[in-house]
């Protein structure tokens, strides 16, 4: 094609296109080429072309569109060329956020256009990992046993960690402790990387993309613990212990513990004492710091604390390890009815809370 033919086209073709004066020459990539093109033609001509895109196709290009930034007249001029084509500008083309949406709005319906844009606009949006996390998670399971561990483990890493517990329950033994022990030793995922298994679970599950700030594997694998009902946890913590301690030992540190009880809402400690036998609340008050036994005695009738410190003051000296299983069961007495659904055990950062 002449360079008068591509004029030509220019004048052939009105496309949604934006005038971008601080464009720099460079190579485009394949992915570029076509989301130049489809800018270029505009809806009128682009809508036949995006008729024959399926959803994931629309999301790469539409994410393409976004991230172009502006095009040269040169590198629009060779483009032409190469790909024989008609179009119109009277300048460069800049692909940004409005010009992609405006463009979709053209010939997809506006709720499609949506969920498109919410993707690419990033974390203001759902995530793919955030709708991972509402696939049940047998369903999710059976999908990732056919999946590497390392894969799953960074799979799990971005899930919430309510989620992750549920399908590391699951799984088969070898395999979950094979992902436990990877997930604790992982490393930031590179870019690339990450995108192929994006693209995967997108194809599969037809979900949004995200990009989340990684937290410390030992603070997340303990939030997933505490998920856990109790033998889940035992029984993992214990093939833990035996194959990294010290992994083990500083997940114990950040799990949920007797001195985290304080924290909660009046209501929901009146409700873990009226199901604690009060023998082992006396013994664990014991142990107990000070504000930790105002607060439990302040969820407490007057005679019934004055009772618990009569009792705890006749007690005299106490065995370390006796109060350590009573405290435990304390804490396992408030998880069991969370499991139970009387109590809810939700976490914020750096803190735990259960409300009713």
């Amino acid at each position: 094609m002449a360079v008068a033919e591509v004029s030509s086209a220019r004048e052939t073709m009105k496309g949604g296109l934006v005038v971008g004066g601080d464009a720099k020459q460079r190579q485009l990539t394949g992915m570029e080429k076509a989301a130049v093109l489809l800018l270029a033609l505009g809806p009128d001509h682009g809508k036949p072309i995006f008729d024959e895109l399926d959803e994931i196709e629309i999301r790469t290009l539409s994410r393409a569109m976004v991230q172009l930034g502006p095009i040269t007249q040169t590198m629009l001029d060779e483009l032409l060329i190469e790909f024989v084509t008609q179009v119109s500008s009277n300048g460069s083309i800049s692909g940004n956020t409005e010009t992609t949406e405006r463009l979709l709005l053209s010939f997809l319906p506006h709720d499609r256009v949506d969920a498109i844009m919410e993707e690419i606009r990033g974390p203001a949006g759902r995530t793919i990992w955030e709708k991972l996390s509402n696939v049940q998670e047998d369903v999710l399971a059976a999908y990732l046993r056919n999946e590497y561990p390392q894969t799953v483990a960074v799979v799990l890493s971005k899930l919430s960690t309510e989620h992750a517990s549920r399908l590391l329950a699951v799984f088969p033994e070898e395999l979950a402790m094979d992902v436990v022990q990877r997930m604790l030793t992982l490393d930031p995922v590179q870019k690339d990387i990450l995108e192929k298994i994006e693209l995967t679970l997108r194809a599969e599950f037809m979900s949004t993309l995200a990009t989340t700030k990684r937290r410390d594997s030992h603070e997340q694998m303990a939030d997933i613990f505490n998920s856990f009902d109790r033998q889940t946890e035992t029984r993992f913590m214990t093939t833990l212990e035996e194959k990294n301690r010290e992994a083990a030992d500083r997940i114990k540190e950040l799990m949920f513990t007797f001195d985290d009880l304080v924290k909660l809402e009046p209501n929901a400690i009146q409700s873990v004492l009226q199901a604690i036998d009060k023998k082992v609340l006396t013994l664990a008050l014991k142990g107990a710091s000070d504000e930790a036994k105002e607060k439990f005695f302040a969820n407490m009738s007057a005679r019934a604390a004055k009772m618990a410190k009569d009792d705890m003051e006749a007690m005299g000296p106490v065995r370390l390890s006796d109060v350590d299983e009573a405290q435990s069961q304390l804490v396992n007495t408030a998880k069991d009815m969370a499991a139970r659904g009387e109590i809810v055990i939700s976490k914020g950062k750096g803190k735990e809370e259960m409300i009713i």
